[in-house]
């Protein structure tokens, strides 16, 4: 009995039918509905069940991510707002104790002795330079606190200790964003679109990760996940929350040597959620795969992370990476040209469930032992 499975017969149809069929459903699908951007920002807005414990590490982590100008804007509005929040104070306590009447100022020759709260004060503008020697301990020497007034004495003391407190703070923000390796994992790219095709019999979903910087990344590992959908409308998406992670190779090997752009393999086996799933079922499935490549920065020591993602619409059935190396004689180099690494060439690969592909194999193999 005679087993035969076709799996390249009216292959161009068939192709025509997908392309159209992608088409379609991007026009009815237009809303984003996936988890991780291709960029690795996630998708999720913040509920409005949220404590209010969490307010402040929220803000401070904007400022961290924001950019440059935004943070170093507000690094000098908090400057600003401390000085003259404090030198309203000062203005406050000196008016109190009579300080600021006409008489009492420094340039009145009345005679009279007046033991002011601050020397050498005349106006909100002498004040607010001291609550800026006070906060930045300047001390230029002529404007100086006396021992007449102890609210005076307080409230030096609790601006010293909010100058300083304030001054950690924003060291912590440059110091955090000067040393972030964010721009590094910008270095990092990922191909547009995931691919599948046959390797050894067998079919294998890839995709592509490079570096683009001539600084190495050591000790590098990628990992893959399943993240599937239930749409029970076109507003109502549910993620499930159960994440199967993929076993993934970088072209049949466990160790990563990131010199070149590599081929992230996963093979889609028994032990592999795709493995009943055909070209059709695969275009017409509400996944997500998400990829995360991590490594240390070899010159700073410094962990990365990039992350990126493919939804079902992402994935090119029969399909290979183009060749992106190749040695140039007068340069005596290799040189990678990264203006191919998304380029996709077409190859002849079936559009059935590896499952099916997996038994027309087996029957063949177990002919041919037969007829031997």
């Amino acid at each position: 009995m005679e087993y035969r499975l076709d799996i390249n017969t009216n292959k161009h149809h068939a192709d025509c039918r997908f392309r159209r069929h992608i088409k379609q459903r991007i026009s009815i699908r237009r809303q984003n509905k996936r988890v991780v951007f291709k960029t690795g920002e996630l998708n999720f807005e913040k509920s409005s069940s949220e404590t209010a414990f969490r307010i402040i590490p929220d803000i401070i982590s904007k400022f961290i991510d924001a950019r440059w100008r935004w943070s170093l804007t507000f690094c000098v509005l908090v400057y600003i707002l401390i000085w003259f929040l404090f030198a309203s104070i000062w203005w406050l306590i000196l008016y109190l104790h009579g300080d600021l009447r006409e008489e009492n100022l420094p340039s009145a020759n009345n005679g009279t002795i007046w033991n002011p709260c601050v020397r050498e004060i005349y106006s909100f503008t002498s004040i607010f330079l001291f609550s800026i020697e006070i906060h930045t301990t300047i001390g230029y020497g002529k404007r100086a606190i006396t021992l007449e007034c102890p609210s005076a004495m307080l409230t030096m003391c609790i601006e010293s200790i909010a100058g300083h407190f304030t001054q950690s703070i924003i060291v912590a923000i440059v110091f955090a964003k000067l040393t972030r390796p964010k721009n590094r994992a910008k270095s990092l790219i990922f191909s547009k679109s995931a691919i599948i095709n046959q390797r050894d019999t067998r079919l294998c979903l890839i995709f592509r990760v490079g570096n683009i910087r001539k600084s190495r990344i050591i000790a590098s590992k990628v990992n893959a996940y399943l993240i599937q959908y239930e749409s029970k409308s076109d507003d109502d998406i549910i993620v499930n929350n159960e994440q199967i992670n993929l076993r993934v190779k970088v072209d049949a090997c466990d160790d990563i040597l990131f010199l070149n752009p590599i081929s992230v393999v996963h093979r889609i086996d028994s032990d592999s959620p795709f493995y009943n799933m055909s070209a059709q079922d695969m275009l017409n499935s509400d996944l997500e795969i998400v990829v995360v490549f991590e490594g240390i920065i070899e010159s700073t020591g410094q962990t990365v992370q990039a992350i990126s993602s493919y939804t079902s619409q992402e994935i090119m059935w029969g399909r290979r990476f183009s060749q992106l190396i190749h040695f140039q004689k007068n340069k005596q180099g290799y040189i990678k040209d990264f203006s191919k690494f998304d380029e996709m060439s077409r190859v002849n690969t079936p559009l059935c469930r590896a499952k099916e592909l997996d038994g027309y194999f087996e029957n063949r193999k177990r002919l041919s032992s037969a007829l031997t």
